[in-house]
């Protein structure tokens, strides 16, 4: 019998894990992470501070995720994503009703501790690790479920700005923060607890900790892994500031707000898109030469918009190319970990992984925002460019060992 399907059940129990995911990682990340700039204003209203200090909380966070994301990829190793992914969304709920409750820049920057915890126990890092290892031997179908995982939850901000939005127009940002929070709550904490599991053989395998801990202390000695890490640290910046400076840079240009907004809101659409076009390349050629590919022209895309972004054409124009490899790490560094190191040690390895691209993708926003206001903006590009430089030789450079 097919692996993948329960015994007695025609359907493969696979894609029920995949199809919970997808759900939980699209309100994971809108009620987690994007509905933040939402509340920002309100929450200086009321909180009677400046919205770097406020901002600063979402830092914290994110900082606090890539700090737990090496000892939540042992976990996830060792004993699978159920009861951690199942205890981080009782987490992440009780963090976002207690954010409701703030009156304080100290009790806010508590509650987004938390936050950042939950979010590395329930997010993109652990959901990652649970399809890997259920798809373990089948490269064809652990990419697809990844695609498919993606591409639902890439909407997760064209879902939740909107909606939060709403929410508090009509209830007021504490009200609405608790809405969010039953919602999802309702949905993570059954769709976790219920629907994941490990498959048969991993609890059968025996205790793979020996051999777990050498294949990573041998990979992290080994130049191939460090170089995945440079280009996905580096990646992961450059994305992460043009993420939060375009519509900036954009009015900087000399474009209305409006217009600046509406390009920007094309990279959440062009993740997907370049998450689709990618997977379909790598079944012809090699994922990281692929990859290595798309950083390259998004190099070109962040190098053109100071020359010709100050058209309308020449803007969208440049965001297009830039926006199609928006999302294409997400997706290339699990098959790429999972395909040179194999699924025993992958959560581990991934974890690793993270700690420093996660961490970029905090620092390098705020890094870039000095930058633009010691030098000009266009200096913040001329770093961006250097990222995406680094980030596709560095995955030539792996390619070719």
């Amino acid at each position: 019998m097919n692996r993948f399907c329960r015994k007695g059940g025609g359907f493969p129990h696979g894609w029920r894990i995949v199809a919970a995911l997808a759900v939980t990682q699209t309100i994971g990340y809108g009620v987690l992470y994007y509905a933040f700039s939402v509340f920002l204003v309100p929450m200086q209203r009321d909180l009677g501070a400046g919205g770097a200090q406020v901002a600063a909380a979402l830092t914290t966070a994110v900082l606090t995720t890539a700090l737990c994301a090496p000892l939540i990829g042992r976990w996830l190793d060792a004993h699978g994503g159920r009861a951690l992914m199942s205890i981080g969304s009782v987490l992440g709920t009780l963090a976002v009703l207690a954010w409701s409750q703030v009156t304080s820049l100290a009790q806010l920057y508590g509650v987004f501790l938390a936050v950042g915890v939950a979010s590395a126990m329930v997010l993109y890092e652990p959901a990652f690790a649970v399809i890997v290892g259920w798809f373990d031997g089948h490269e064809n179908g652990r990419a697809t479920a990844l695609l498919a995982l993606t591409i639902v939850a890439g909407f997760a901000s064209t879902i939740f700005l909107p909606l939060a939005g709403l929410l508090v127009e009509h209830h007021g940002w504490r009200t609405a923060l608790i809405i969010l929070a039953v919602s999802y709550g309702t949905v993570a904490i059954p769709f976790h607890a219920l629907v994941l599991r490990r498959p048969a053989r991993a609890a059968v395998a025996g205790d793979r900790t020996a051999r777990r801990v050498d294949l990573v202390k041998a990979a992290v000695r080994a130049r191939p892994f460090w170089l995945l890490v440079a280009a996905f640290t580096a990646h992961g910046g450059a994305v992460a500031t043009i993420g939060v400076l375009l519509v900036t840079y954009l009015i900087h240009l000399g474009h209305p707000p409006v217009f600046a907004a509406s390009v920007a809101g094309l990279l959440g659409v062009l993740s997907v898109t370049g998450r689709v076009v990618t997977t379909g390349l790598r079944r012809r050629w090699s994922a990281a030469a692929v990859a290595a590919a798309v950083f390259a022209l998004q190099g070109l895309g962040a190098l053109a918009l100071p020359l010709a972004g100050g058209s309308a054409v020449g803007a969208i124009g440049c965001v297009l190319v830039f926006g199609l490899g928006f999302g294409v790490g997400t997706i290339t560094l699990p098959y790429l970990l999972a395909e040179r190191y194999g699924t025993a040690a992958y959560a581990s390895l991934s974890g690793r992984v993270a700690m420093f691209s996660v961490a970029a993708k905090a620092a390098a926003p705020v890094a870039a925002i000095a930058l633009a206001q010691a030098v000009g903006y266009h200096w913040v590009m001329v770093a961006v460019v250097s990222a995406c430089a680094v980030a596709a030789f560095a995955l030539l450079a792996y390619h070719h060992l």
